[in-house]
């Protein structure tokens, strides 16, 4: 930025036109952006909306930053800049853009009392060396609170008013300015003699006589305070939405780590329950969901139990991340351990309701419980609150009828019934939780019937992983609100 003392030639103004153009252009820009800033919904506890609105408020300061600008070039050098005894008045002031009042302040900095136009933020001096002469516009003495009738400050006295950890920082500039003959380009911090603190961005050149020594130094001080306070913001809420991300990042990778842990290892098809004539072929597969990143507590198993029977079981627990996961790696874990244990599948549900009602993280889930008996074939089954298993027979499907049980912790004591339901050659079962066929509403059974309309399709399938597959395919891209597992049963003859 070049002293007047410097200027060799008149400087050519901008086609005034041209400027109020820019000018109209900015005032509607800005206009915009803080109509986008006041539908932002500020919640603390979001870090995308902090973010967004921090951003929002930088914008707008910037805007009005750039609004002050051209309304000095539409004015062109006041008097007050080059003999340093004050600005004149604006034959044609541009209003003050900003609307609202200042954001909050941060770091003890106060927001000041707006003084109706953004000229005020910007002022000017100069110190001559050879008279001791101090000159400050009227501007600087409203940025640094100071009375006119005090005068301006001298170079010596300017300190007193500089933040303890900046004054070295004026120092340099300064010393840098006077003997190294260095433009002056840096910032510190004020304290007002109100109380107020202020950031101030000051720029300047050495003023040099016709020996090339330092006759004077001239600056122009403009108050930042805003302007740092805003991008503070903006880059606070990003550290803060990063975080958040990378804690969403982290809970995703122990949920799925959790999840790959404890639901079966197997992959295909797994043939148990050889030791009766009608042998099961199973496949499972995990549908994630499509609206959130989280992994939820769904989960599928089977499992061969002393004796020759064959565990079934399909569950969901409310909830995702990492609470959901090992919530559920409870849950099976303790359905295993007692389904080894002999205990009957409606026995069972009522002691999952009870672990899960005394549970630290209290949940709601769904969950069935089957028990198939090989030598019988006859599957013996329990539900809490859980969608009932779909039997494909000669390429006709029903969904069985639902024995009593309410979901799991739901209530002390729920009381859960049993069915059981003949098996035969060829048979298929089909085991999933709601989110695979959830509609938009309790009573929507669009998913149920598009399920049960597979038929023909999987009862022709060469095994149960084909029929997985054909379920996959049908549901696999659809954008559920919630994950979901299915299970493929296919009785052997």
């Amino acid at each position: 930025m070049p002293s007047h003392l410097f200027a060799d030639r008149p400087a050519q103004p901008p086609e005034p036109g041209a400027v109020d153009a820019l000018i109209s252009q900015t005032r509607r820009l800005r206009g915009e952006v803080d109509a986008v800033r006041r539908d932002a919904v500020a919640n603390d506890d979001d870090p995308q909306q902090r973010w967004q609105r921090a951003l929002c408020d930088l914008a707008v300061h910037q805007l009005d930053d750039l609004g002050a600008h051209l309304g000095q070039l539409r004015v062109g050098v006041p008097e007050g800049v080059a003999t340093g005894t004050g600005a004149e008045a604006d034959p044609d002031p541009v209003p003050d853009l900003a609307s609202e009042p200042d954001p909050g302040t941060a770091y003890g900095e106060a927001a000041p009392a707006r003084t109706g136009s953004l000229l005020s933020r910007v002022g000017s001096a100069e110190w001559n060396l050879l008279t001791d002469e101090v000159s400050w516009s009227e501007e600087l003495f409203q940025i640094f609170g100071r009375p006119a009738e005090s005068g301006p400050m001298s170079l010596d006295e300017l300190p007193s008013m500089v933040f303890a950890e900046d004054q070295s920082v004026l120092q340099g500039l300064v010393t840098d300015c006077l003997i190294d003959g260095k433009p002056i380009d840096g910032e510190f911090r004020i304290v007002r003699t109100d109380g107020r603190v202020r950031t101030v961005h000051m720029t300047g050149e050495p003023v040099l006589d016709s020996d090339g020594c330092t006759a004077s130094m001239w600056a122009v001080l403009r108050d930042v305070s805003e302007l740092r306070r805003s991008q503070r913001a903006v880059r606070e809420s990003r550290d803060s939405l990063e975080r958040s991300r990378q804690i969403e990042r982290t809970e995703r990778r122990v949920a799925v780590e959790l999840q790959e842990a404890v639901l079966p290892p197997w992959r295909g098809s797994l043939r148990f329950a050889h030791d009766g004539p009608a042998p099961l072929d199973v496949a499972a597969h995990y549908l994630p969901a499509a609206s959130t990143g989280l992994i939820g507590g769904d989960w599928y198993d089977a499992l061969a139990l002393p004796g020759g029977d064959a565990l079934l079981t399909v569950g969901d627990l409310t909830g995702h991340g990492v609470a959901a996961t090992s919530s559920m790696a409870m849950l099976l874990g303790a359905l295993r351990g007692m389904a080894v244990a002999g205990i009957r599948p409606g026995d069972l549900m009522g002691h999952l309701n009870q672990l899960l009602e005394t549970s630290v993280q209290p949940a709601l889930g769904s969950a069935m419980c089957c028990r198939y008996d090989p030598v019988a074939q006859i599957l013996t089954w329990a539900q809490a609150g859980h969608p009932a298993p779909l039997l494909f027979r000669d390429g006709t499907g029903q969904a069985l009828r639902r024995p009593e049980g309410v979901l799991l912790g739901a209530t002390t004591g729920g009381r859960y019934g049993e069915a059981e339901t003949q098996l035969f050659p060829g048979d298929l079962l089909v085991l999933h939780t709601d989110g695979l066929t959830r509609g938009s509403g309790a009573q929507d059974d669009t998913g149920t019937r598009r399920l049960l309309a597979l038929g023909p399709r999987l009862t022709e399938a060469r095994d149960a992983q084909e029929c997985v597959r054909a379920v996959v395919e049908e549901f696999g891209e659809e954008p559920r609100e919630d994950d979901a597992c299915v299970m493929v049963v296919q009785v052997g003859g």
